[in-house]
């Protein structure tokens, strides 16, 4: 973990979507993230969550800044939690920054991780250390390649056996920001 880096001013915004700080009401975020067959598997979100569980994924998500792991972000569109975001700065002494995101099943196909993805990068550019954005993402995902290219990511390399997802070593795309 590193020492925290100052939290923005002015919320990250690009397009539709505006990136906020997690809030107690994201409770329905995360319990519709945790129903889809896939979020639960990239990160710490139980699959199937009870409305406790989320509660308390939403408070780590809550404490992950102040313990300098970075900055997790509900996306908000259309006056709605649509998704999350987050920088994770796991690899800041390289001066790299590391993207994730998911999108609610019922808000997909809209754009929104495309300008998630723009707000995020914008705003990584102001923290300090961060000299290269990274993203990784399984071949399969087209959704998601979608929107790394339409936030102008670009394709760097297939990393094999790259990340373990699922108990299993997966291909991953590394996507970089320009």
């Amino acid at each position: 973990m590193t020492e925290p880096q100052p939290w923005p001013t002015t919320p990250p915004a690009h397009g539709s979507v505006v990136l906020r700080e997690f809030v107690e009401a994201d409770v329905g975020l995360v319990l519709e993230l945790g129903e889809d067959p896939y979020v639960p598997l990239i990160g710490n979100l139980p699959a199937h969550p009870t409305r406790q569980e989320a509660k308390d994924w939403v408070r780590r998500q809550q404490s992950r800044h102040a313990e300098g792991r970075g900055f997790p972000f509900v996306i908000a569109a259309e006056g709605a939690a649509v998704g999350t975001i987050g920088l994770w700065l796991r690899k800041l002494s390289e001066g790299v920054g590391i993207v994730g995101y998911s999108v609610s099943p019922k808000h997909r196909r809209r754009g929104f991780a495309a300008d998630a993805l723009k707000a995020i990068t914008v705003f990584a550019r102001t923290v300090p250390g961060v000299e290269r954005i990274e993203l990784y993402i399984e071949p399969w995902n087209r959704g998601s390649i979608r929107a790394a290219e339409k936030a102008d990511y670009r394709h760097e390399g297939l990393l094999p056996a790259h990340q373990e997802i699922g108990g299993i070593a997966r291909d991953m795309h590394l996507y970089v920001s320009p």
